[in-house]
């Protein structure tokens, strides 16, 4: 039927006659092989490995078998079924009539044919990318974009990052450093060629229209555009939308926050494909860029962006699980739920796989150094090894006679010339280090084999960085050369170089063989000692070239004994985390293994082999340095340097040399592929064996598939290429023999990725997109057994369809780590158990650190690393197969030479996958997001998982192992530590995190229906306190015989009109001014005349009062007082910040209704100067009184207040959270708050009182201005500003003036503490001392700041401050002062409570140290005659002391009210005047607004009773509600303030239920990257919250009161209208 169609279609000539080539081709390939080609397609599609050399076996594999092997029957040029199709369908389908709407089909075809014909296809497509070609794959290509497609119809938008434009510049290509010439990468695909081609840039210039439009027409693009600033200076931005995986999986997501609902008119919703889950993907236009090409801020429209992200967020999650773990407390972490549908292993349990016997040949040599023996005496010529130059001529031919010779001197040397006759530094069996360079084989051979002849254990490593690369890495940083010879001293060396020395220092070496041209370049002080590097022992080094070395007596050799039981090198291995272990092999081990080899790999005497690996140690070191030895073998060694040179150079040796062997690794058959077509008389037919030495890599089949592909054709053959499995421990684990039957495929499986992650082997018959194509590393070597194990807890056997660890028996491996008997118990002396507990052998499997599993015909296959494994919600996934899904993300020429990390963190009790890669220099913002968007898209899509981070960092400055690979554990470090500055971040802990706590439910609280008895409620004790009773106080206070503090000055002036009152020191800590009773009386009575007289003002009218702090603003707050007028304190104009500060002053004069400003003259000229009017406008000011020219007469009487409860003075202030309150106080509570302070203090006018405070609201201005009138103590008052000037003037003047009682806020505190703390010594001779000081209060409104308390006490304990003495306060609008901490009484105590409980509105008590504990001070002793109670904020009933609650005070004190000019009654009566709901609900309580609770403690007050502690936790406006739960951004800054040393202050807010965190660097812009992950990682860690905002700003922005409050509210309109000018805003998706 299928041929009358093509025989009606009009085809012309030639494509009738490739059709029929391929008939033909089809029907000759069909015959020549073993197995018909339906046979092979059956048992393709059931899954069924098949094997065609072993047809035997094939009846043993049942259904649940567990790979699928492609018999690549292909080899030769034939074609199989598909791929007849495959082409059948290319020819036609442009004949072919499509129905309308109908895309052409997509070939089904997974595996690019093995055919000649497609090698300049494949050349073409290679050459011009430069991604990692370990992990090169057209198929996992093809899925990749498969998977992304899927992603098309439902894109969601998130905000792209804001960044300065200097961090923008700063990251261009400019910036960026050339690639390292000094190292290259031993691990990454790069090479000469990869430097071509550029990425486009057209799609960078798309406007936001066009990226709008296509949204709305549901473009099927699976591009990702972002927003970002334009390098150009701001015009024409090219604002673009970025995909976010949309794809998730909803099953493995959290409930969602509760988010407020809130949209723009500006959405725009794309419609679902039918049958989709639904999900909301609404769209939205960009915000605008941060600054003008003139650096202006302007409007970016920061909610629209906030916005972006909620949407983002308001995806259905999955459904709250049954099932929790409780988490040292009833906050639930929910745990992953083991999927129902997960594949489980079905297979039986598998043996241990026995390899061949190892043949015992007659001429094997007895040891390794009786070969070297015999080589060097019967062929002394003959060539050992040839190393060559960088230009790849021969430099130095190495024979066996030269071998033996040097090798005897370097024995003699060491064991006769170091140390003295008496006192040998090396002894045989000590430990030597080997350090030379990877250009000088020769040299190492011959130390390495000076050893052996010595009896000492070679500790081969890798060289210390030389002065040279000193050099170049600073230049690199742009630090001058003077500069880089002092800090070469400092210097930092290579990543892990610290742990290579620890290693030397516990094998106890102290002996190091090195090459003369790598003794000098190593680093040198200028005396020419070799520097001490860091970590390292001390070590003699010591020059093995003959030059240097004495000749041994004639009569002395070596003695060589057969191979034994001791140690004969040890070989070094980096593990996950960065340490350096030492693998000691024995000699028995050493020489079985050469023989292993010699036997595996068929080696004959005299044949040549290339070497391109390091010859320090694995393979390298195994094939080209000791068992060539043993053969005597000539070896070819290639230099890296010659390499990044010619990288075709291994193969023109291969061909110059005729050599048999070769030992590569992926990257040089990539390397050879990228430049094969510039080199035309290449021959490979010599070749019988092409090691490939990271077969284990399961992403090498692609590069062994596509160098047969291009080397077929110059003579080499498919059974040539022989991938082997190693590891440090077990030495060579598995190598693919080399075959001369030609009509053996490999050995292929095709392993569900789904499956994998579950550790099951399944063939993935539904989801053709995530398959992993693995080949075999051979059989098992001779002599070993093999079985697969359980990776995690007991070593069980596993079923043969499972995934495991394989384990090696065999002499031929490593026998322990050096030193660490543990870690060698657990690794070298394992014992595989059967399922029934036994164990399956007598002698002790070794863990090769390698996960795969046998196949049939004991054919070994690898499917990871144990150190790339991750374990997220209990699924594994590998590090290598997530960098190739990254990597095959077009354009697969955005990574830099392919460099890309991952590795994963633990935060939040599980994994969490982070991605690190090198981006191209010429990469623009746009182009970034694009990729990091289309990368989460592939991953989600591929592996069903999500990526926690993704950051780029610019070209070639990810950490190097020194053959310049990426240094994985290093890197991971620096990205912990916020020291990796990527100049891109992507976080998505949203889409991740699926085990936070459940969303707390409310639980019904404490209600009228409960049983109250006595002070019991619901079984607990109410939370209820009192200071002393006032009434029951008796003291001789003669100022309680006057209602009035008018009064009480006016009768101090009589009784004591010399005793000073106030004395005011200027920063030089000399007296400025001072006031006597009578002096200050007679100034009052002035200002009064002056108030009546010029001001025209009556009784009652408003007095604003601006001055700086002295003693000009009490004179002017007494002369209201002597007038009648009511006085408003406020704080002046900042003469250098006017613009700013001027209308807040402005603000308050006019809310309060003054009738007259008071001031000074330095004020007034200020007020109305050209800044001034600018600011405000000037003529709306009320009338301005100058105090300074005051008039001569007193007042005919001075005003008596009526009534005490009538108005005294208003308090403005502005609260944390931005809002501007004044209270009134009353006569009667201004006099009663004095002698509630006057009691507490024991205030007496023999006491001296120093006072560094603002003196404007609060508890500040009563201390500053009318306690000494009341107490008739002497003031010493300290401007705050002054300590700017001299830090230590405060503390200076307490020590001078002999003061036992200080005030001060926390801000003066900070001062001191960062200030002076280098300073205690040279202040300790000027005389200060402290020890007169009892009480030193912290005047605030918020919780006591601990840290900040104990940090002074301790600093300055040397100057015998007691540590008792530091308290704080607690007052707030509705009462200045509740709590202050007083002579007498109980020390103010500390309790540790849990920060969850706290949450939950609960106190629960823990130890200090204890997890989650939060350490909360004692805010002060109650005052005298202040009643506090703690009651529920919502349901106002009282609270059990086991309780937070909002903190209510009932006192004579407590101000009148709000004064405020709109009369909002129903605040002033919830305010001042609550009544609790039930239990005593006649008392009138005035709410503080703020959170605490009551604690009964086993101390005694004065009145002998229990003493009750009250702790402020935090103002309740301030409190954060999320996720059901409360919680105060003071904890949430302090655990983001500790998670990285530049971040010097924090605030946190909440926008749309999201969390906004704004932190301060200092330092370089560079580092403003680093800070978001730490920030998300420590928000998650400790507070269960995940940020959605994370702000980086300059130091100074986040905006602090007077009293040192943080203005959080005033930073979140900063924040939202655009105004903070920040460096970085990331959102978090």
């Amino acid at each position: 039927m299928a041929d009358r169609s093509i025989d009606s279609l009009p085809l012309p000539l030639e494509v009738r006659a490739k059709l029929a080539e391929l008939d033909l081709e089809l029907s000759e390939g069909s015959d020549a092989k073993e197995f018909p080609r339906h046979v092979c397609e059956e048992a393709r599609h059931n899954g069924i490995a098949l094997l065609s050399k072993y047809p035997s076996e094939l009846h043993a594999i049942t259904d649940s078998t567990f790979v699928q092997l492609d018999t690549q029957s292909n080899h030769n040029g034939d074609i199989t079924q598909k791929g007849y199709e495959k082409k059948r369908s290319k020819l036609l389908g442009a004949y072919l009539p499509q129905p309308p709407g109908v895309e052409p089909p997509l070939p089904q075809e997974r595996r690019t044919p093995v055919t000649p014909s497609s090698s300049s296809r494949y050349h073409r497509r290679r050459s011009s990318g430069s991604r990692d070609e370990r992990y090169r794959s057209d198929v996992h290509t093809e899925a990749v974009q498969a998977a992304l497609a899927k992603h098309k119809e439902r894109k969601m938008a998130v905000p792209m990052p804001s960044k300065r434009r200097s961090l923008v510049v700063q990251t261009s290509m400019d910036a960026y450093t050339p690639p390292d010439t000094s190292s290259g990468s031993e691990d990454e695909g790069s090479g000469p060629g990869d430097s071509q081609g550029t990425p486009s840039s057209s799609q960078g210039s798309l406007n936001m229209e066009h990226w709008i439009s296509r949204a709305i027409h549901g473009s099927t693009t699976s591009s990702t555009n972002s927003t970002s600033s334009t390098q150009s200076g701001g015009s024409g931005a090219a604002n673009a939308l970025a995909d976010v995986m949309t794809q998730t999986h909803i099953e493995n997501h959290s409930a969602p926050p509760d988010i407020t609902t809130y949209t723009t008119e500006h959405s725009i919703h794309v419609e679902r494909p039918q049958g989709s889950t639904p999900r909301a993907v609404p769209k939205y236009g960009n915000a605008e860029l941060m600054e003008t090409g003139d650096g202006v801020p302007v409007s970016s429209r920061v909610s629209a962006k906030i916005q972006q992200l909620v949407n983002t967020l308001k995806r259905p999650k999955r459904p709250p699980l049954r099932e929790f773990f409780v988490d040292d407390f009833e906050e639930l972490l929910e745990v992953q739920q083991p999927d129902p549908n997960q594949p489980r292993p079905e297979g039986a349990q598998m043996l241990a796989i026995r390899g061949e016997q190892l043949g015992v040949v007659t001429n094997w040599p007895p040891s390794l150094e009786a070969a070297l023996q015999r080589w060097g005496t019967i062929s002394p010529k003959a060539p050992c090894l040839t190393t060559m130059d960088t230009n790849g001529k021969p430099l130095y031919i190495l024979t066996y006679g030269k071998l033996w010779t040097r090798s005897m001197k370097v024995a003699y040397n060491i064991l006769h010339k170091l140390g003295t006759k008496q006192e040998p530094m090396v002894r045989p069996g000590d430990r030597v280090a080997l350090v030379f360079p990877n250009n000088d084989p020769a040299a190492f051979m011959v130390a390495f084999y000076g050893c052996l002849l010595a009896e000492v254990v070679p500790v081969p490593i890798e060289v210390p960085l030389t002065r040279k690369e000193i050099k170049q890495r600073f230049l690199r940083l742009n630090v001058s050369s003077a500069m880089g010879d002092l800090l070469a001293l400092i210097i930092k060396m290579d990543a892990g170089s610290q742990q290579i020395g620890f290693l030397l220092g516990s094998c106890g070496v102290t002996v190091a063989l090195t090459s003369d041209a790598c003794h000098k370049g190593l680093p040198k002080s200028p005396t020419g000692e070799i520097l001490q590097f860091k970590g390292w022992p001390r070590l003699l080094w010591f020059v093995t070239e003959s030059k240097h070395l004495s000749k041994p007596p004639r009569d002395w050799f070596p003695h060589i004994k057969d191979a034994n039981n001791d140690t004969a090198y040890i070989e070094y291995k980096t593990c996950k985390d960065g340490s350096v272990l030492g693998v000691t092999v024995t000699r028995i081990a050493l020489l079985t293994h050469c023989q292993a080899l010699t036997q595996a790999c068929a080696y004959t005497e005299a044949e040549t082999i290339v070497n391109v690996l390091d010859f320090k140690k694995d393979v390298g070191l195994w094939h080209g340095i000791l068992t060539s030895v043993m053969n005597m073998m000539h070896v070819i060694s290639i230099p890296y340097s010659l390499m990044k040179v010619n990288p075709l150079s291994w193969i023109q040796k291969v061909y110059t040399y005729k050599a048999k062997v070769a030992c590569v690794k992926s990257r040089d058959m990539h390397w050879a592929l990228v430049a094969h077509r510039d080199q035309r008389d290449i021959n490979l037919t010599s070749l019988r064996m092409l090691i490939v030495a990271d077969g284990a890599n399961p992403w090498s089949i692609s590069s062994c598939d596509a160098f047969l592909n291009v080397f077929q054709s110059k003579g080499l053959r498919p059974e040539v290429i022989c991938p082997c499995a190693s590891s440090p421990e077990a030495l060579t684990v598995a190598i693919r023999r080399p075959t001369d039957d030609t009509n053996q495929p490999p050995g292929r499986g095709v392993l569900s990725m789904h499956g994998l992650s579950y550790g099951v082997i399944r063939v993935d018959s539904e989801e053709k997109l995530s398959v992993l194509t693995v080949q075999d590393v051979g059989l098992v070597m001779p002599g070993g057994v093999m079985c697969v194990v359980r990776p995690e807890g007991i070593p069980l056997l596993c079923r043969t369809d499972e995934i495991g660890e394989l384990c090696v028996c065999s002499i031929a491996a490593g026998t322990s780590y050096y030193g660490l008997s543990g870690m060698t118990k657990n690794t070298f002396e394992m014992f595989p158990m059967m399922s029934s507990g036994a164990p399956i052998s007598e002698y002790p499997f070794v863990r090769t650190g390698l996960l795969g599993f046998v196949g049939p015909g004991g054919m070994v296959f690898v499917v990871g690393k144990m150190d790339g494994l991750m374990v997220v919600s209990g699924r594994r996934h590998n590090a290598d197969d997530i960098v190739a899904t990254a990597l095959a993300v077009e354009p697969m020429k955005f990574v830099y030479r392919g460099r890309i990390a991952v590795f994963s963190i633990n935060v939040l009790h599980d994994e969490r996958i982070v991605i690190i890669a090198e981006q191209r220099p010429d990469s623009t913002e746009e182009d970034s997001f694009q990729w990091m968007s289309r990368v989460l898209q592939a991953i989600d899509g591929i592996h069903q998982v999500g990526v926690y981070c993704l950051a780029l960092v610019p070209a070639n400055t990810l950490p190097k192992t020194p053959l310049g690979g990426i240094h994985l554990s290093e890197t991971k470090q620096c990205f912990l530590e916020g020291s990796l500055h990527p100049c891109n971040v992507l976080m998505c802990p949203h889409t991740c995190v699926t085990n936070l706590p459940k969303p707390r439910q409310k639980q019904p609280e404490i209600g009228p229906a409960s049983v109250m008895v006595g002070n019991l409620v619901s079984g607990k004790r109410i939370a209820q306190a009192s200071g002393r009773d006032l009434g029951q106080i008796e003291d001789n206070d003669q100022g309680r015989k006057f209602m009035f503090l008018a009064e009480v000055l006016q009768w101090r002036a009589q009784t004591t009109p010399d005793h000073v009152l106030f004395t005011l020191l200027n920063s030089r800590g000399t007296i400025a001014n001072s006031l006597t009773c009578l002096q200050l009386h007679k100034r009052a009575e002035k200002i009064a005349v002056m108030l009546m007289e010029r001001g025209h003002l009556q009784d009652g009218d408003h007095v604003a009062l601006v001055y700086p702090p002295g003693i000009d603003l009490i004179a002017a707050f007494y002369g209201c007082l002597y007038a009648g007028c009511v006085p408003i304190t406020v704080r002046p104009p900042h003469p250098q910040n006017i613009a700013t500060t001027l209308p807040t002053v402005k603000m308050i004069v006019e809310v309060s209704r003054s009738a007259c400003i008071m001031t000074s003259q330095l004020v007034v000229k200020l007020l109305r100067s050209r800044e001034a009017g600018a600011a405000v406008d000037v003529r709306t000011w009320p009338p301005v009184l100058d105090t300074d020219d005051l008039p001569k007469r007193r007042p005919a009487q001075i005003y008596k207040p009526s009534n005490p409860d009538t108005l005294a003075y208003l308090d403005f202030s502005v609260s944390t959270t931005g809002m501007l309150a004044g209270v009134k106080m009353s006569h009667a509570a201004t006099s009663a708050l004095c002698r509630s302070i006057k009691l507490q203090c024991e205030l007496y006018p023999s006491r001296e009182v120093a006072i560094c405070l603002d003196p404007y609201c609060g508890l500040g201005f009563v201390l500053w201005c009318l306690c000494s009138v009341y107490s008739g103590h002497q003031s010493i008052l300290i401007p705050p500003s002054e300590l700017e000037i001299n830090p230590s003037l405060w503390l200076l003047a307490v020590s001078q003036y002999k003061v036992r009682d200080t005030f001060c806020s926390y801000s003066v505190m900070e001062l001191c503490t960062k200030g002076l703390g280098s300073q205690t010594e040279s202040l300790k001779t000027r005389g200060l001392d402290l020890s007169r000081v009892r009480t030193c209060v912290v005047v605030a409104e918020e919780r006591p700041r601990i840290a900040l308390t104990q940090s002074f006490s301790k600093l300055f304990k040397d100057l015998n401050l007691n540590p008792r003495a530091v308290s704080t306060s607690f007052g707030c609008r509705v009462n200045l002062a509740i709590c202050l901490q007083g002579t007498s009484g109980p020390d103010p105590t500390t309790v540790y409570v849990d920060m969850r409980a706290l949450r939950h509105d609960r106190v629960r008590l823990v130890e200090r140290g204890s997890p989650h504990s939060l350490p909360l001070m004692e805010s002060g002793k109650i005052l005298p005659g202040v009643r506090i109670i703690i009651a529920n904020p919502e349901t106002k009933g009282p609270l059990g002391d086991s309780h937070l609650g909002e903190i209510w005070v009932h006192s004579a004190h407590n101000a009148s009210g709000y004064f405020t000019i709109y009369g909002d009654e129903s605040l002033q009566s919830d305010h001042f005047n609550s009544r609790l709901s039930f239990g005593d609900t006649q008392t009138v309580w005035a709410r503080t607004g703020y959170l605490g609770f009551l604690r009964r403690t086993d101390l005694t007050d004065a009145n002998g009773e229990r003493h009750d502690a009250l702790y402020v936790v935090g103002a309740l406006d301030e409190a954060m509600e999320l996720r059901g739960m409360r919680y105060h951004p003071i904890d949430i800054e302090t655990s983001v303030i500790r998670s990285h040393k530049s971040i010097t202050e924090c605030a946190v807010f909440t926008w749309t239920n999201l969390l906004v965190v704004v932190v301060e660097l200092d330092g370089s812009e560079q580092e403003a990257l680093d800070l978001v992950p730490l920030v998300t990682n420590v928000v998650l860690e400790e507070h269960y919250l995940i940020v959605g905002v994370v702000v980086v700003v300059d130091v100074g922005v986040i905006p602090i009161n007077s009293r040192g409050e943080k203005q959080r509210m005033h930073l979140r309109d900063g924040f939202l209208a655009d105004q903070l000018d920040p460096i970085y805003v990331a959102y978090n998706m």
